[in-house]
């Protein structure tokens, strides 16, 4: 039996959701209010399939002018006047629709289609056409009547529609797949979504996923733990160990990190977790690059800290062994952060890894019932990746007293737990660092106190006064 045929959106992450893209030939419905999107999804597809040697038609039966549209499409980058009039025609259907009614638009659309050759056409305005209908069966001819004569052209048909039309709709009964855009406020946030709603003769990435509109068009993140429920590759893990960049932690190690493994260091802010992290970092090369993923210090920040260290980081960026991407917690995606983080990991080849720190990457979510799942697969297909992970969590409690994290499933997703605490000896606050947890091997559980001397990290044995932490508060009582 012959493969359905696929058309490329060339819109980011949606053929993704589509798992492989629109099926040629086929009809849908684009759902959603004004300004969720709609138009730009369906003329950015139009240009990207123009560009690749198909031919477009775009059928408005609405009454705002083509000229004031392209007003609005010039912002964008994927828009090329120089097309207009060639592969793409633009065709005004309304008076049409007015004066002499459906059965007139769908004979000079079918005239349209088989005179341009279209290979593509958009239909905006459906509700208008629904409004001009006398009965659902009126609706119902239509769309079937284009649908059919489109599908013989080998022409794939998108419907445009601002009306939020239910499931057992007769335009919903006749299409082949549904894609709902919409817009959520969270606070005084507002994310984007997309959902679809139908796909027929595919599978797809149900539920919500998150979308944007920049300067390029529409950008789709599938939720991570959908698009990755199981990693793209097997887990590259060989048990081999690599040092972790402070001698005296790779012996409490038993010998190092294990390579592709994931090590998240827990501790109050300022108790030296991103000294760790950057010590790990240190041991980066040209053959196995390292990336600082941050959210909380700018790359300047992160240089000056390097050298009070004896890390030259700019001379690491330059012979590329290390790369820096700070992103602000003030506005974003979760699933552009994971989506970001695992395409700089692909294009540089990164095998080193520090996020600085997954409670940035939870106060972006406006979801926070997903997080276990999403850094469980984050973590997981980091782990197919050959990437060594190093991450930090910062706590709430200054002394440590009581071990916040993000929640209690997260020790079943890390290989390595370390937990920091300040502890006050004689007026003099101090620092100690703690192994939790170590994944298929053995480890010193003994407390150290963490010093820093001459840009080195040394960790010793803890004062017998320095107090200890209730049992209550261990993994896996996390709160």
């Amino acid at each position: 039996m012959e493969k359905l045929k696929r058309l490329q959106s060339g819109i980011e992450g949606l053929d993704a959701l589509l798992q492989g893209g629109f099926v040629a030939g086929a009809s849908y419905i684009i759902q959603g209010r004004p300004g969720s999107g709609k138009t730009i999804l369906a003329n950015q597809l139009g240009f990207h399939h123009a560009r690749n040697g198909g031919r477009v038609l775009v059928a408005t039966l609405l009454a705002e002018s083509h000229d004031r549209l392209f007003q609005f499409l010039s912002t964008m980058s994927f828009f090329d006047a120089s097309r207009v009039g060639a592969e793409i025609q633009f065709v005004s259907a309304f008076d049409t629709l007015e004066n002499e009614g459906l059965d007139e638009v769908v004979k000079l659309l079918r005239r349209e289609i088989t005179r341009q050759k279209a290979t593509v056409m958009v239909v905006d305005g459906l509700l208008n056409a629904r409004s001009k209908a006398d009965s659902p069966i009126d609706t119902k001819k239509f769309i079937s009547e284009l649908q059919g004569h489109a599908a013989f052209a080998g022409c794939t048909v998108l419907f445009l529609t601002s009306s939020r039309l239910d499931d057992g709709s007769p335009e919903h009964t006749m299409v082949d797949g549904v894609i709902e855009m919409g817009e959520e406020l969270f606070g005084t946030r507002s994310v984007r979504r997309i959902h679809l709603r139908k796909t027929r003769g595919s599978g797809a990435l149900t539920g919500l996923h998150e979308c944007e509109i920049t300067d390029n068009g529409l950008v789709v993140y599938p939720r991570l733990e959908s698009l990755y429920k199981r990693p793209s590759a097997p887990d590259s893990a060989d048990m081999t160990r690599i040092p972790s960049g402070i001698a005296s932690l790779d012996e409490i190690f038993g010998g190092g990190l294990h390579s592709s493994s994931v090590t998240l260091v827990m501790g109050p802010s300022g108790i030296g977790k991103t000294t760790l992290g950057l010590k790990f970092l240190a041991q980066s090369t040209a053959e196995a690059p390292g990336l600082h993923f941050g959210f909380y210090e700018s790359p300047q920040r992160l240089r000056l800290k390097g050298r009070s260290l004896g890390i030259d980081i700019e001379q690491m960026e330059h012979s590329g062994a290390l790369s820096i991407a700070w992103q602000p917690t003030t506005e974003g995606l979760l699933d552009g952060l994971g989506a970001r983080l695992l395409s700089l990991v692909d294009e540089k080849g990164i095998k080193r890894l520090f996020i600085d720190s997954l409670s940035g990457m939870t106060r972006v979510s406006t979801t926070p019932e997903r997080i276990t799942d999403f850094f469980s697969a984050l973590m997981n297909e980091l782990r197919s990746r050959g990437v060594t992970v190093f991450a930090s969590w910062e706590m709430r409690d200054l002394f440590g007293s009581e071990v916040s994290a993000p929640n209690s499933d997260l020790s079943s997703i890390v290989d390595n737990l370390i937990l920091m605490r300040f502890f006050e000896n004689h007026a003099e606050l101090r620092r100690t660092l703690s192994i939790l947890k170590v994944r298929d091997s053995s480890y010193n559980p003994s407390r150290f106190e963490v010093v820093v001397r001459d840009q080195d990290v040394f960790l010793e044995k803890a004062l017998k006064n320095e107090p200890s932490v209730a049992a209550e508060s261990l993994p896996g009582s996390i709160s």
